[in-house]
């Protein structure tokens, strides 16, 4: 296998999670044109049958399997009907999940809880029913979905940079239990990224500016720039890379 050919994701089974929208939706059409069967999972049926034409049209693959990430029941099941319609699952962009701005005094009970259970406790049981799949079929990649808010503090976003702190030890200790299996656990810390959800605020001057301010690069970051860094992480090129929290930030975290 040349090197540029281990970056190709042909002949792989991977799950997107979080596919109906945003940056999963975008990400799930570029691992179709990587060569990927994509499996797109959301709640929304109607959204990831857009999704699902969208890759076909354009001549890739992709299959459309609903759950309820904060339902550990739902998140089994999905998987369970992913493998019997795929044979084997070879990655997983572990995606969903969710953000709430609320400062630190009036975060309630309901929000914690709700942040949590999509983005640490939905993302470590379909970590988990995944890694199942793969261990049994000779291994597999796993990417994350951390932020920049995991390693960098940003006012009002309390419970999100813990959610999201939580995911990185997770990837590290997913990564070290799993090595053996030949599984390899890596995440993503991205910036903010224009998608149609963030517009609305990004569009904002006085907002815009305010970002890009914190981003030495001087710009936003884009769908392709993570759809980059996640082909890497589930191809064969990554081989050697697990436990990692790869920052896709423009430099954010740098000061």
């Amino acid at each position: 296998m040349s090197l540029l050919s281990s970056f190709s994701l042909e002949g792989k089974n991977i799950i997107v999670t979080g596919a109906s929208k945003g940056i999963g939706y975008g990400v799930a059409k570029e691992l179709a044109g990587a060569g990927a069967r994509v499996a797109l999972v959301a709640r929304s049926k109607a959204l990831l049958e857009e999704c699902r034409r969208e890759i076909e049209a354009a001549g890739g693959q992709a299959d459309v399997f609903t759950a309820d990430l904060r339902s550990v029941d739902s998140i089994r099941a999905c998987v369970a009907e992913i493998e019997t319609a795929f044979g084997r699952i070879d990655g997983l962009f572990n995606n969903a999940g969710m953000g709430n701005p609320i400062p630190a005094c009036d975060v309630t009970e309901k929000d914690w809880d709700e942040m949590m259970d999509l983005n640490l406790k939905g993302a470590f049981f379909f970590a988990q029913a995944a890694a199942a799949v793969m261990r049994r079929n000779g291994g597999g990649h796993i990417c994350m979905m951390s932020s920049q808010a995991s390693v960098a503090a940003i006012p009002n976003e309390s419970i999100y940079c813990t959610s999201k702190g939580g995911m990185n030890m997770l990837t590290k200790v997913l990564a070290l239990e799993w090595a053996k299996d030949n599984i390899n656990v890596n995440a993503i810390g991205p910036t903010f990224i224009y998608t149609p959800g963030t517009a609305e605020r990004l569009d904002d001057p006085e907002f815009r500016e305010s970002i890009l301010a914190k981003i030495p690069l001087g710009k936003l970051g884009m769908i392709s720039d993570v759809a980059a860094a996640v082909i890497y992480l589930l191809s064969d090129a990554s081989a050697m890379v697990t436990g990692t929290l790869l920052l896709v930030d423009g430099g954010w975290t740098l000061e």
